[in-house]
């Protein structure tokens, strides 16, 4: 009775901490759509495609490698995370890692990319002018905030997107419940 109770009691923890992350669901939209809400939206469309990626990931997922010259999953899942950092460095987002990447597991990198991927996003739908973001040296815009959106954005979509075919090849496709559509979760 104390094991099928400690079971159940660690099932229930696991499944809240689950829930406590960013992006199960995608958060409400914004009511007015301006160049900050609509850049924030997508990189909500990315946390919660990132999220159900990579939730629920076995060892035999996370060392999958689709040949022998591409990326395990794992090595795709920290360069996801290194994205998020770029996101945060170009925004001017002050966000705290947890600890340093070499130290992080698999479950706290996914927490802290994660994490990043919702200050990114709060960041810039507060936004008035996206420009704010661009990268100027000498008077002059060397890093417009448009190489954000085809830069680091859209790689991180295509790389969740081969998580995604990964786990799917590995033999642990993502929960059928999930509605990419709406961001949500059917129950």
């Amino acid at each position: 009775m104390k094991i099928l109770f400690s079971v159940i009691l660690l099932l229930s923890i696991s499944h809240m901490q689950a829930q406590e992350l960013p992006y199960y669901e995608i958060p409400e939209s914004a009511e007015n759509y301006t160049a900050g809400s609509v850049a924030g939206r997508m990189v909500d469309g990315l946390g919660f495609r990132y999220y159900w990626s990579t939730e629920n990931l076995t060892e035999k997922d996370l060392a999958f490698q689709s040949a022998a010259e591409a990326r395990t999953t794992q090595e795709t899942i920290a360069h996801i995370y290194s994205l998020s950092n770029t996101l945060l460095k170009y925004t001017n987002t002050k966000f705290e890692q947890s600890k340093p990447r070499e130290e992080m597991s698999f479950a706290e990198m996914r927490a802290q990319t994660l994490y990043n991927l919702e200050a990114v996003s709060n960041r810039v739908k507060v936004s008035e002018d996206v420009s704010e973001f661009d990268t100027k040296k000498d008077g002059k815009t060397t890093v417009p905030f448009y190489y954000l959106i085809n830069g680091p954005i859209a790689d991180a979509i295509w790389h969740t997107g081969q998580l995604a075919s990964y786990r799917r090849s590995s033999g642990n496709p993502i929960n059928s419940k999930i509605n990419h559509f709406s961001g949500t979760v059917r129950k």
